[in-house]
């Protein structure tokens, strides 16, 4: 798992999909954003220590979706170190195990890279601590909020922080090749209007559940891809 400083207080870990994101509010608060894989608790924090962090500071894991590799490690973290697990109210019963995974609407170009995806371990069932709706304050980067964006799952959110200016998107945008709608979506439509509101934000730093995250021309980036994304339609 490559181990990449985004910015000052804030590391991407690379799994072979996906990424996570640890946010940093000093050395005894840490806020994990999704969780990769299933078993990749020990990645995870050593990915923290090589880095002069204590995952025993780790004090919330805040998944953006119920997918399984965002879901991962979220259990096995939280009973290590006692982290609060939040997820929005419409996804908590998945990530639960008490509801099944939503099926998306594949596109015919997606179906060879869904069954791709379907080689992450299935994450086990996570208990959720908490169920932070559009737009409450999460207590962690100086004001961390949360942005409801429906579309690739109905409980899916983006983690907003206006006096950072950063912002991640989850899988609602991704960066692979290009910035521009993420895929598997249960509902196209709506992720379409959740990447236009990411992009009314206007963030300085971007990180997606896959791809790079951008640290300049992100705001630009996001409004090109919501253009690029209406012509296509």
């Amino acid at each position: 798992m490559d181990v990449i400083e985004v910015r000052p207080r804030l590391l991407m870990l690379r799994f072979p999909v996906g990424q996570a994101y640890v946010w940093a509010d000093g050395d005894d608060d840490l806020t994990l954003i999704d969780a990769g894989w299933a078993g990749a608790a020990p990645l995870i924090e050593e990915a923290v220590r090589s880095r002069g962090l204590r995952p025993e500071a780790l004090r919330r894991i805040v998944l953006t979706h119920c997918h399984r590799d965002h879901v991962g490690a979220a259990g096995e973290l939280s009973a290590r170190y006692g982290a609060e697990v939040l997820a929005h109210p419409l996804d908590a019963p998945v990530v639960r195990g008490e509801a099944p995974v939503p099926d998306p609407v594949l596109l015919d170009w997606e179906v060879p890279l869904y069954a791709h995806g379907l080689t992450v371990p299935e994450a086990p069932p996570t208990r959720v601590d908490r169920q932070p709706v559009d737009g409450e304050e999460l207590g962690f980067g100086d004001g961390a909020r949360v942005v409801h964006t429906p579309g690739h799952t109905a409980g899916s959110i983006a983690v907003h922080l206006p006096h950072h200016g950063v912002l991640f998107t989850g899988d609602t945008v991704a960066s692979v090749g290009r910035v521009g709608l993420g895929v598997f979506h249960v509902d196209r439509e709506q992720a379409r209007a959740s990447m236009r509101r990411l992009a009314a934000l206007a963030p300085e730093t971007v990180c997606f559940g896959h791809g790079d995250p951008l640290t300049t021309g992100a705001a630009a980036a996001l409004k090109a891809a919501v253009l690029t994304e209406a012509a296509l339609t």
